[in-house]
């Protein structure tokens, strides 16, 4: 499969010129299809010979094991999870915090990796913030403020500029400080390469409905082997032990003791099918194209004008305007969708495959008066 024949598959690019994937994703026919051929089946032919639980228990393992094969992982160091948000939230609440206990964050992550840590902030958790550059995070500075934390928390991708942070190296100076080390990489699959075994993380929260074109409430979270039995989920239920009838109950072993009860496998089922489609085109030349069509958009804004690398390291592309939700709502208004950013105050585009060099070309066309 080529980028251009998954565009034609995915029925909300046939018209608007799209460029917001980092937010949103629009998924293929097949991929929503996927879903709703799942849920037909599980409501209309639930018999005796066709167990409701026993089908939706095997999409969750063939599900598990295809995004294990996708991100480096092992079937049981996976498990299926609502959002990113989610993920994040479940690795907090599984860790037993104690008064002095400390989380490190940067200044760059969304609200999936800040809100968290504000609960916790209100528990008498101390949050510190390691202050970056144009996307940039300087690794002396991330090492004096882990050394004595319990966790550190940062993004692979940077949504505010779009810079891929150095994700291995950040992991190591978290693990020689004795910081756990949880990334949020919900800008990577999709759009790079994606290896949670090089990167050496304890516990990675990522999502389908973004540069992989999967459904909302698709996401996951992997869970090193070598950390799992250290966390203890604060929800509980069926799917995260090991016998649900068991007094005491034991946690399931691996990651799919963050999983609970009755959620539906549709969106995963949806995920599953994404991946498909994805490796069908391959990510590496996913990669290589979204970085042509990126290098066409940052090599038509002005210096002073372009808060992203000059030489993409992701689609996500920053610009700087006079008026961000004035740009957005213009642009909408030629039929290009983008986005605005909170911090830095900016509009964010975000180039993927399917997109082409004709569609760069008109939002410079339209961006034009905002810099003349």
């Amino acid at each position: 499969m080529t980028p251009t024949e998954l565009r034609i598959d995915t029925p909300a690019l046939h018209e608007d010129v799209y460029l917001n994937f980092g937010a949103h994703g629009p998924s293929p026919q097949y991929v929503v299809e996927a879903a709703d051929e799942f849920v037909r089946a599980h409501e209309y032919e639930t018999n005796t010979r066709n167990d409701p639980y026993e089908v939706a228990f095997d999409a969750y393992d063939r599900v598990r094991e295809r995004v294990a094969s996708f991100v480096g992982a092992d079937d049981d160091e996976v498990a299926l999870m609502e959002s990113t948000t989610a993920g994040i939230n479940a690795v907090a609440n599984a860790i037993d915090w104690e008064p002095g206990d400390t989380v490190v964050r940067t200044d760059l992550e969304h609200p999936a990796g800040t809100l968290p840590w504000q609960r916790l902030e209100q528990k008498g958790i101390e949050v510190r913030v390691v202050e970056t550059e144009d996307g940039r995070v300087d690794l002396d500075a991330f090492a004096e403020a882990v050394a004595d934390v319990r966790l550190a928390c940062f993004s692979a991708v940077t949504w505010t500029h779009g810079t891929q942070l150095p994700v291995g190296d950040l992991v190591d100076i978290a693990h020689e400080a004795g910081a756990f080390a949880l990334v949020d990489a919900v800008q990577v699959p999709g759009q790079l390469p994606m290896d949670v075994g090089e990167w050496g993380a304890d516990a990675v929260a990522a999502a389908g409905h973004k540069w992989l074109l999967g459904l909302w409430g698709g996401g996951f979270l992997y869970v090193g082997a070598h950390v799992a039995d250290s966390l203890k989920p604060t929800t509980v239920g069926y799917r995260s032990v090991e016998t649900p009838t068991a007094d005491p109950y034991e946690f399931a072993a691996g990651a799919r003791r963050f999983e609970v009860g009755s959620a539906n496998p549709a969106p995963h089922v949806a995920l599953a099918e994404a991946i498909d489609a994805i490796d069908e085109v391959g990510v590496e030349r996913i990669a290589a194209r979204i970085r042509e069509l990126a290098g066409q958009l940052t090599a038509g804004v002005p210096d002073d004008r372009l808060l992203s690398p000059v030489d993409p390291e992701s689609g996500l592309v920053t610009i700087d305007v006079d008026d961000p939700e004035a740009t957005v709502d213009r642009l909408a208004a030629e039929g290009i969708v983008v986005r605005a950013l909170p911090t830095p105050d900016a509009i964010r585009t975000s180039v993927h495959a399917v997109n082409t060099q004709a569609e760069v070309e008109q939002l410079l066309d339209v961006l034009e008066s905002e810099w003349s």
